[in-house]
């Protein structure tokens, strides 16, 4: 079944590395899908967390690289940082739950840790999707039900009893073992999920020692073995957007998350992010927020 995401935009409504919600002290969040708008979304950027997406009623069809898995009934998924994945609404309004967990959280806490290395559900994409029975989709809900009501309550606890029903749902979803068989998506998704991952790979090794190598339309469809305007086209199709504005606003991203997150000098930055000067990082940077990077990086050092 090819996947038309002609409809699917840019995940907005979970935090990410480089939005402000990340460095917020949160460490782990639930919410009830039946509360929220269930929409169409991509997500073509690292994170900072781990997910665990429990759907109980509904149908769509979700992707994972380059595999297709179509949803209409009981399953739970969990989402490595790392996976670029969409998610195509196909029935409305749908019910379940989802956590998000931060990395850093993880490696913290050592028999949450152990837990995801022994049941390897996060590892492989031929493992993160699982089937449920009636019975085990009714007690991982409950499972979700009282971890949600332990996170909304708060308290010094809090957290304690969320790590373990994370690891209980673990372990009901190891017990089933019933993985769907993925199909492939189309030539064109392909060609959009490979400069996701090629644009991924290029922003997230950005360092003082390796600036940014490949930033034009050109270069990534040359990568692509693709003609720019083909490409261009694609993304436009699939995502509403064109490969410059991609391109700017994964860099504009990374920018963020490099002031917050080091005390490079701004000149550094710019230059990693691929401008000779600081004045066109600046020039950059403040047409695309309204704020200079000296002022964004002050305006959240002030909120911590």
């Amino acid at each position: 079944m090819d996947i038309d995401i002609k409809q699917i935009v840019l995940l907005q409504d979970i935090p990410t590395p480089v939005t402000h919600e990340s460095f917020e002290s949160w460490n782990i969040k639930v919410v009830n899908r039946s509360m929220i708008d269930c929409s169409n979304y991509l997500s073509p950027n690292r994170r900072d967390f781990y997910k665990i997406l429990f759907i109980n009623s509904g149908s769509g069809i979700f992707s994972i690289g380059v595999n297709n898995y179509y949803i209409d009934q009981p399953t739970i998924l969990f989402l490595h940082p790392n996976e670029i994945i969409t998610w195509k609404n196909l029935s409305g309004p749908s019910t379940g739950y989802y956590s998000l967990f931060k990395k850093r959280y993880v490696e913290a806490h050592p028999a949450l840790k152990a837990a995801i290395e022994k049941h390897q559900l996060f590892h492989s994409s031929s493992n993160s999707i699982i089937h449920l029975s009636k019975d085990t989709a009714n007690a991982i809900d409950n499972f979700f039900m009282q971890m949600h009501r332990q996170v909304e309550k708060g308290g010094a606890l809090a957290e304690d009893a969320a790590q373990a029903y994370l690891q209980l749902i673990m372990v009901e979803s190891a017990g089933e073992a019933n993985f769907p068989e993925p199909e492939s998506v189309s030539n064109e998704y392909r060609h959009v999920h490979t400069f996701f991952q090629l644009l991924e790979q290029e922003a997230s090794n950005i360092n003082i020692d390796t600036p940014v190598r490949i930033k034009t339309a050109k270069e990534f469809a040359d990568l692509l073995s693709l003609h720019p305007n083909h490409l261009n086209a694609l993304l436009k199709r699939h995502t509403g957007q064109n490969i410059s504005t991609h391109i700017k606003t994964r860099l504009l991203e990374e920018s963020k998350a490099l002031l917050l997150q080091t005390d490079w000098p701004l000149q550094n930055i710019g230059y990693c992010i691929g401008f000779a000067d600081q004045a066109n990082f600046t020039q950059f940077f403040k047409k695309s927020i309204g704020l200079t990077p000296r002022d964004f990086r002050k305006h959240y050092a002030e909120r911590v």
